[in-house]
Formats: structure tokens, sequence, C-alpha cells
């Protein structure tokens, strides 16, 4: 008999979801912060979806109220010989402004450069890939509103990474059996389609 098979590498799913606070809460270790969060998220889906609430007033309704209770609070403050109600800074600062740029520059840059590849490079299997995302995310799109779309990515985020990291063993085995069908699939569909599409040489102009 030969050598049994080694059990499968086990991912650190901490590390992986970046090993911080946002890791603690997907993974239900600070699970105060997860209920809340569940709890929050299906309430506001449940407010606008079912009960037929509008976001627009519920913002307005929500801001009146606020700042009539600051109103209200200073003067009673100012009567009362009492502190002022204790706002927090609002300003954003330029430290978290250039980290947003620089996230949203990346991904345009590598936008760019998958299109760069499909339409210059003539990639058919990568203009094959972004073509079934796109359906995808447009049949899903056309299932659900973007309120019910954010709440069912909310409840993904707290089931999935916990649901993985407990029982990640019998996760990757299905996954190892899945990816190499669709490897079959995919190498029949090359052989059978892509590599008969005539593709024209990429000639690049020269610049005189």
């Amino acid at each position: 008999m030969g050598a049994p098979t080694p059990p499968p590498h086990r991912v650190d799913v901490r590390r992986a979801l970046g090993g911080g606070s946002v890791a603690d809460l997907l993974l239900w270790r600070r699970w105060l912060a997860g209920v809340a969060l569940l709890f929050s998220s299906t309430a506001t889906w449940f407010l606008f979806e079912r009960a037929g609430y509008n976001l627009l007033s519920f913002a307005a309704n929500t801001l009146f109220l606020l700042v009539l209770v600051l109103f209200l609070w200073a003067k009673s403050a100012a009567l009362l010989n009492r502190p002022l109600p204790p706002l927090p800074d609002l300003e954003v600062s330029e430290d978290s402004v250039a980290k947003a740029a620089d996230v949203i520059l990346e991904w345009i840059n590598h936008g760019l450069s998958i299109a760069r590849e499909i339409t210059v490079n003539r990639n058919l299997k990568l203009f094959f890939q972004v073509a079934c995302g796109l359906g995808a995310i447009s049949y899903i799109g056309s299932l659900f509103n973007f309120l019910t779309l954010v709440y069912i990515g909310v409840v993904l985020a707290l089931s999935v990474p916990f649901v993985y990291d407990k029982y990640q063993d019998h996760i990757n085995d299905k996954l190892c059996v899945t990816h190499s069908i669709l490897q079959k699939q995919y190498k029949r569909f090359d052989e059978r389609v892509l590599k008969k599409i005539p593709v024209p040489p990429n000639k690049e102009k020269k610049i005189e």
C-alpha cells in the first residue's frame, strides 16, 4: 500500500481577513458586536423592505430628531449651567483621504489592466471570465434590489468565514473536487470553441 495522503494545509482565516477587529467580528470572536451588526442589519432591511419606509424620509427624520435633541440639550445646559453635549471631531483627516485614494487608485489600475489585456492582447480566456462574472452579477442584480443585496452580503460575511474556519477540511475536499470538474469542462470548452476563434496578430504601431 502507498503512503497515506497528507492532510491539506489549513488556512489561517483570521490572518487572511486582516487579523484585526474586523476579522474577530466576522469570526464571531466579538460576539456582542456581531449580534449588534446582524440585528441592526435585519432591522434596517425589515424597516425599508417589509414596512415600506422611505430611505429619504428616514434619514431626514433621524437628522431632525438628532438636531432637536442637541438643540434642547444645549439650551438646557446654558440655563442650568451644565456642560454642552460632547460632540466628536467630525473633520476628515488628510491621512484617511490619502489611504482611501490609494485603494481607489489600485482598483482603477487593476480594472484598466484587465481592459488592456482583453482589448490589446486579445486574451480570450480573460474575456470569457469577465463576461461570465458580469453576467452572473447582472442576473443576481435582477433578482434583488440594492438593499437586499447589501443585507445578503452582511449575512454571508457573518456566516461564511465562521463556517469555513470551523469546517475547513471538509470544505476544502469538496472545493478540490469541484475545481477539478470545472477545469475539465473549461478545457473542453477551450479546445472546442476558444481555440477555433481566429485571432488576428497583435501589430504594434510604430511611432516615427
